[in-house]
């Protein structure tokens, strides 16, 4: 089984190559999307078969539904296809050559990752791989400790003043995020409150108001009847400000059932 290394189709553009003019199309004109193709890095490690054959590895691997096994003569590829380019070919790709006295890692890296980091997530993929058959096959730890020092140390030499910079304002910014939190928080408490006591005084005022209805609901001839007690109750004398104050009702509806009570006969007007 081919290994699916960066290598151009018979008839076809590499990946990552202009696509050729389309017949009949204006000279120039490109029928796909440019794309650059990845480098591509690779280390080795001494091996040793413990026990069994290689092919017997296969069993172990072939349950990681992501992984592709390409076994050859006294090799097993073991192929993690990450993603593929527009032809569908693979692009973030890494190829673990598996033999019985060395294994041999080879991957891609795309303009778009650093080299460093990318080794970085190659040798930890490795040490997963290398978890599931550790009871099969062993490497060389010393070769495999220098790998991961070399890696890290690497990629913490490329952590620059910029990025120190980029920490602290993160670090500034994340301490106003926190107090704008607790801000909103006390702000919610008291939001809370208010619309608690604004609910009391509704429905104290919804009372007041029901009361009111329930006073200046007085029928005409209720009323009629409350002011002629009055009159008699104060020697047929007519305060209407005070009437007012007691019963709840409104002046002008006063004045208009007293009048009424004059023109009815009921009263007398003292000249």
């Amino acid at each position: 089984m081919p290994l699916p290394l960066t290598q151009p189709k018979k008839g076809a553009n590499a990946p990552g190559a202009p696509a050729s003019p389309a017949q009949g199309g204006p000279a120039g004109a490109s029928a796909k999307e440019e794309m650059h193709p990845p480098q591509v890095d690779g280390f080795k490690i001494k091996g040793r078969l413990v026990k069994g054959k290689l092919k017997d590895l296969s069993s172990v691997l072939r349950s990681i539904s992501f992984l592709e096994l390409a076994p050859e003569k006294d090799v097993l590829n073991v192929i993690y296809v990450e993603s593929r380019d527009i032809d569908k070919n693979p692009y973030l790709f890494s190829i673990i050559r598996i033999k019985e006295d060395e294994l041999e890692v080879l991957y891609t890296i795309p303009s778009e990752i650093g080299p460093k980091k990318r080794r970085v997530d190659v040798i930890r993929y490795l040490l997963n791989i290398l978890s599931l058959v550790d009871s099969s096959y062993s490497v060389d730890n010393k070769t495999v400790y220098q790998l991961v020092e070399n890696a890290i140390k690497e990629l913490a030499g490329s952590v620059t003043m910029d990025y120190n910079k980029l920490y602290t304002s993160y670090d500034s910014l994340k301490k106003e995020v926190d107090d704008l939190k607790k801000k909103v928080d006390r702000l919610t408490e008291q939001n809370q409150a208010l619309t608690s006591s604004n609910y009391e005084l509704k429905t104290q005022n919804d009372d007041l108001r029901l009361r009111v209805q329930q006073l200046e609901g007085l029928s005409d001839d209720a009323l009629k009847g409350k002011l002629q007690e009055w009159v008699a109750e104060h020697s047929g004398t007519m305060n209407i400000s005070e009437f007012t104050k007691v019963y709840k009702v409104s002046d002008a509806r006063v004045e208009e059932m007293l009048n009424k009570l004059v023109s009815e006969g009921y009263l007398d007007v003292v000249q």
